[in-house]
């Protein structure tokens, strides 16, 4: 420090907290739909405007292609989760992808589902 200045300290942009949530314009809360982690996401058509989206809108309909969870989505894109379900709620507003929660214990199961699953156990 011979200058009479102190050294900048070293700051790494792409590890820093604020960065991410550009991607959204700060925005932390989807808009359109409540997604959760295992949400499950796919692209649900394929003429989009690319100039119209931003380059991580972009990755998640290419990503989408095949159905993934929220937290997949998050994890190929190295995006913390709450960045993702904005970019997710924008693009289910744009009619760009489709959402759905997972069947769980607890989802009702449609006969058609249950007749099939009877089906495939009696073919066995």
């Amino acid at each position: 420090m011979p200058d009479g200045h102190a050294p900048e300290p070293d700051i790494d942009a792409t590890n820093s907290p604020v960065r991410p949530y550009i991607l959204t314009w700060g925005r932390q809360n989807c808009d359109v739909v409540r997604l959760d982690m295992i949400s499950v996401v796919i692209a649900a058509r394929s003429d989009v405007d690319e100039m119209a989206l931003e380059p991580e809108q972009l990755a998640i309909l290419t990503l989408c292609r095949r159905p993934l969870s929220v937290a997949e989505v998050s994890a190929h894109m190295d995006i913390p989760v709450a960045v993702v379900k904005v970019l997710i709620s924008d693009l289910i507003g744009r009619g760009h992808v489709l959402a759905r929660a997972p069947y769980t214990s607890q989802s009702p199961v449609g006969r058609d589902i249950l007749q099939a699953v009877l089906d495939g156990i009696q073919r066995l």
